[in-house]
């Protein structure tokens, strides 16, 4: 009989977790077509509001009224809003972009050509921020109040403050030009360019396909700089969170009797503390890996970075909007993606949240 309840009991149990999950799952998905759906409507509004005439970027200034009404047909323009806008998510459903007044290709090419420049940037910046942000914040938390700790939110708080195109350019003229420590701008020298086959298009991991160790130090040369730069910010906001983090957790019960057990505090901090507060660091650093994906702009057009970043500010300059809103989709959708993952990642890794 107390079988039979026990197995009762667990069937209930897992029915429970089951719904709950099933519930979550579904709940998830509807967030992600909503916001999705949001951010076409939000581009394909900015492409109508924005006052650039699309028809002129194609055709020019001085095309005759039978060839701009042609083109403008062409374009649908001449068609009701909303059916403007059916057309332009079934395109993008479709993977279809339009194509590109600048580079007369396809823009979703273009972006597939241009991306690995900045997942490659973003990435190195932020391995920088979190190998460096974190003990810095650490270190802050261990040392509250005593000059590490408010030397650390200076350091944290200039991140902040300073803007990234004056100390791009400081960097520019302190490392490469005055010190001659980091290659200038650009992923390689103008020697290298035609010297490596793009295979994954990031550039660190192309060189060392070619297994030219050369290529590989020069593209190192050229990346560590921007990469700094950008990891600044990153740092600057991984390290203040972890300090707050570390901060709350130093104050628990478990700590403290950690303590008194006779644990050294080395190991308190560093495997207790610390592995306690990676879970909601999963989610600072996911964000910060976005913010930097998307934030990336001012640091390509400054070492001319062959970005997604300078391709967007390129082709806005030119009125190029099939390209600008292609960019700004895709950048939409890494930013919902990253946060998705950030999510799920943070179900996994804490019991509570799937509870």
């Amino acid at each position: 009989m107390f079988s039979v309840l026990r197995s009762n009991r667990d069937g209930r149990k897992r029915a429970r977790l089951f719904s709950g999950t099933g519930g979550s799952f579904i709940r998830l998905v509807f967030s992600l077509i909503i916001t999705l759906f949001g951010l076409l409507l939000v581009t394909f509004l900015i492409g109508r509001v924005l006052p650039i005439d699309p028809v002129l970027a194609a055709v020019g200034d001085r095309a005759p009224q039978a060839v701009y009404d042609r083109v403008r047909e062409e374009m649908g323009l001449n068609l009701p809003l909303w059916q403007q806008f059916y057309i332009y998510v079934s395109n993008i459903l479709q993977g279809d972009f339009g194509r590109s007044v600048l580079t007369s290709r396809p823009v979703l090419d273009d972006i597939k050509r241009v991306f690995p420049a900045t997942l490659e940037l973003a990435t190195v910046a932020t391995i920088i921020g979190v190998a460096l942000g974190i003990p810095m914040g650490v270190f802050a938390a261990v040392h509250k109040g005593k000059w590490p700790d408010h030397l650390v939110r200076i350091f944290g708080l200039v991140g902040y403050s300073m803007p990234i195109f004056w100390l791009g350019l400081m960097g520019l003229m302190i490392f490469y030009m005055k010190l001659g420590w980091v290659a200038g701008p650009g992923r390689l020298d103008a020697f290298y360019v035609d010297f490596i086959e793009p295979t994954t298009g990031l550039m660190l991991i192309d060189t060392l396909i070619e297994g030219d160790m050369d290529l590989f130090w020069n593209a190192v040369s050229h990346i560590i700089l921007p990469a700094s730069i950008l990891a600044y910010f990153s740092l600057a906001y991984i390290a203040r969170m972890t300090r707050s983090f570390m901060l709350e957790q130093l104050g628990q019960e478990y700590i403290l009797t950690a303590r008194v057990k006779g644990i050294s505090e080395t190991r308190i901090i560093w495997r207790h503390a610390l592995g306690n507060v990676m879970v909601p660091l999963v989610t600072v650093i996911a964000l910060s890996y976005a913010n930097l994906l998307e934030g990336s702009v001012l640091t390509e057009i400054i070492f001319s970075w062959p970005g997604l970043g300078q391709y967007i500010t390129n082709s806005l300059l030119k009125a190029d909007m099939n390209a600008v809103l292609g960019g700004t989709i895709v950048v939409g959708a890494v930013f919902i993606g990253v946060n998705l993952l950030s999510d799920v990642l943070y179900r996994l890794l804490d019991p509570r949240a799937r509870r």
